[in-house]
């Protein structure tokens, strides 16, 4: 198991060195790691040479069919830790950008506090990683924008929440245009990746290539400080409006007419045995999503 966790993080990551940072060895140990592999094998896997490396046909084949194994030992234990009733040990949990400043202090506090045996390992990472991730059981569930559409993953929606519409300070006066009207100002969107981005641009009946000419950052954090500068307008999702605006010389506006929401989601492998686990973690990410929102309908 140990040479076939190796070789695995090696074939996702294609380079010696940062596979091995990965693994929490070093490189010359991981590379007899290898050795040993094909060794036992008796054929090459890896085709070394230049900055990357790359995988021989038998080690194509034999990544695919090492992914499959890990995910099964890894559900093995998961059924084990099923068993034992409440939820306890390292649980894996992916988180978008978007929602982990946000919520995930509250989720960590609330986990530890019921679960007092759970050890959360949270991961910040765009969907379609987090969601490549999940599928390969190097998480055990994520935090997401619904929906997802994956047939092997289970879909839980938790709760709905508004966008807003941040503008400088002087703007706060003025009336606030309508979602269909943003395209015609200096809009600022998220960078290519973001799930919020493709949603900001829905809102605002655009596509994705009429966005050439608009600005954009790599975090709401980012995004906000530029319309204090004055650059432009942004989006952001209800949650980020307290720890975003708090120090940023800008207005915050519910957006008029129709007020465009996300539904916000957990999703984990089906075949996960700890499912049933994942359901109450769920319902506790719903409660603190909840109590948020609370804390801010006083924005107007």
């Amino acid at each position: 198991m140990k040479h076939l966790r190796y070789f695995d993080a090696l074939a996702r990551i294609g380079h010696f060195g940062r596979a091995a940072e990965s693994c929490a060895i070093s490189q010359p140990a991981l590379s007899v790691q290898i050795r040993e592999l094909e060794v036992i094998l008796g054929a090459p896997l890896v085709e070394r040479g230049g900055r990357r490396i790359r995988l021989t046909g038998l080690g194509e084949e034999f990544a695919g069919r090492t992914r499959a194994i890990l995910r099964a030992v890894d559900e093995l234990e998961d059924l084990g830790r099923a068993a034992h009733g409440p939820l306890a040990g390292r649980i894996r949990l992916g988180i978008i950008p978007t929602v982990a400043p946000y919520l995930l202090p509250g989720i960590i506090k609330a986990l530890t506090q019921l679960y007092p045996g759970l050890d959360p390992r949270p991961k910040e990472a765009v969907t379609h990683r987090l969601i490549e991730d999940l599928t390969e059981a190097r998480l055990d569930a994520a935090i997401v924008a619904l929906p997802i559409s994956e047939a092997a993953l289970e879909e839980v929606p938790l709760f709905d929440e508004e966008f807003v519409l941040v503008r400088p300070l002087e703007d706060a006066g003025k009336p606030v245009p309508a979602p269909d009207r943003l395209h015609e100002m200096r809009l600022l969107l998220l960078e290519e990746g973001h799930c919020f981005r493709d949603q900001a641009l829905s809102v605002c009946n655009m596509t994705a290539s009429s966005t050439r000419d608009l600005m954009e950052g790599s975090s709401l954090s980012t995004l906000v400080q530029m319309v204090g500068a004055g650059i432009g307008v942004t989006l952001i999702p209800q949650m980020a409006i307290d720890i975003e605006t708090r120090s940023s010389s800008v207005c915050v506006s519910r957006l008029a007419g129709s007020r465009p929401t996300r539904t916000i989601g957990m999703v984990w492998r089906k075949t996960n045995p700890l499912s049933a686990q994942f359901a109450q973690v769920a319902n506790i990410v719903r409660e603190t999503g909840l109590s948020m929102q609370k804390q801010l309908d006083n924005i107007r």
